[in-house]
């Protein structure tokens, strides 16, 4: 590197969602490496980031929009564009789009000729019922000049389904964030959630299809069998998608188990700084997504000793090895209850407590950092041509 570059890194809110996290990661991992990243996202609330940061934040204005997502999107990437449309506002040497709403907005930007290109990471790639979001969601990955992935799963599906090669960044932990060392907070938490005896299964991320969290509680079911005191919580769900259906379902679901209240409780979105303590204080981490772009969590947890129970399904074979995790089958409830069921046994319980960390301090942010630079330093020079 030559020069510090002034780096430009959209988000599709300020909420703790996988791509927000990635953004301000990165965005303090670059800032640590000596250059000037700037993380955006739309903030109705004007409440600004779920977090604190290292890197400089912008929270852009955000109109009201209704339920509909499509017009959500159109609706954010506007607020984008208002945003942008001012020249100091754009003094950037590159444009990174985390999401399809940020994606949007930077390909109007370039076809207007205001920015001469921009990057996009592809966490993942959803499929929609309604064409005109499909659309929207092509156009936000086609349109992108450079690419960037957190997985060879896709790097693979990029390459297989658009033609585009992409850089593989990978993901990091902050370890010192996420230990296995008790901040204090412990007890209040466990008071202020209701934690009994447990033990307590904890998912992260809310009612979703994409989370499996039907099954999961299918699983959990049979959990009780064993631990009638057991307790699933269901942290996060600050999602700017509909999961209103999947969330009845799950709900009928639960009212159908005969489980009492207390024995499923959903936190809905905690602050950041509770996290680490949310994971020492779960018993186990059930982490049966069936669609990921890397799946950070397991490694969260896994950094604060907690044992894991993770799908055996790509991208999580990528960077978990056998015998670091407890596998199951995702698709089978009963695979996950008796993963469940093995990694809260004295035995393996202990020795994934003590090899948690070691796995997750594979992942750091700086190498993350430093895997975006060369694509920076391409788009850098389309600016100053």
């Amino acid at each position: 590197m030559t020069r510090a570059l002034r780096i430009a890194i959209l988000a599709h809110s300020t909420n703790p969602r996988g791509g927000v996290v990635h953004a301000l990661e990165l965005g303090d991992a670059l800032t640590r490496l000596g250059h000037e990243a700037v993380v955006h996202a739309p903030d109705p609330r004007g409440t600004g980031f779920f977090r604190p940061s290292l890197c400089a934040t912008v929270s852009v204005p955000a109109s009201p929009v209704g339920p509909d997502v499509t017009e959500m999107v159109r609706v954010r990437a506007a607020d984008y564009l208002r945003h942008f449309e001012a020249p100091g506002a754009r003094r950037f040497d590159a444009f990174h789009a985390q999401d399809g709403i940020s994606g949007n907005a930077l390909a109007t930007l370039k076809e207007a000729g205001l920015i001469p290109g921009f990057a996009r990471t592809v966490h993942h790639v959803d499929a929609f019922a309604d064409p005109a979001l499909q659309a929207l969601q092509h156009r936000a990955i086609v349109e992108a000049d450079r690419h960037f992935v957190v997985s060879a799963l896709w790097q693979g599906l990029l390459a297989e389904t658009y033609g585009l090669p992409a850089t593989i960044v990978g993901n990091g932990i902050d370890i010192q964030r996420f230990s296995p060392v008790p901040d204090g907070r412990e007890a209040p938490l466990a008071a202020r959630l209701g934690l009994d005896i447990g033990p307590i299964v904890l998912s992260v991320g809310g009612v979703e299809a994409r989370k499996n969290t039907q099954r999961i509680l299918e699983a959990f079911v049979q959990l009780r069998a064993l631990h009638p005191r057991a307790q699933l919580v269901i942290a996060g769900g600050a999602s700017v998608l509909d999961h209103h259906d999947y969330v009845e379902e799950f709900e009928a679901m639960r009212a159908a188990s005969g489980l009492p209240a207390e024995a499923v409780l959903r936190t809905g979105p905690l602050p950041q700084e509770d996290m680490p303590a949310l994971y020492r204080l779960a018993d186990v981490l059930a982490f049966a997504s069936v669609k990921e772009g890397f799946g950070l969590v397991a490694l969260e947890a896994m950094a604060c000793g907690v044992p894991t129970v993770v799908s055996a399904i790509a991208p999580f074979t990528e960077h978990i090895g056998e015998g670091e995790t407890v596998w199951c089958d995702p698709l089978h409830p009963g695979s996950i209850a008796d993963a469940l069921v093995l990694a809260l046994q004295p035995d393996t319980r202990a020795r994934l407590n003590a090899l948690g960390p070691s796995v997750a301090a594979r992942h750091d942010w700086a190498s993350t950092a430093r895997a975006h630079l060369p694509t920076y330093e391409t788009l850098a020079e389309a600016v100053h041509a």
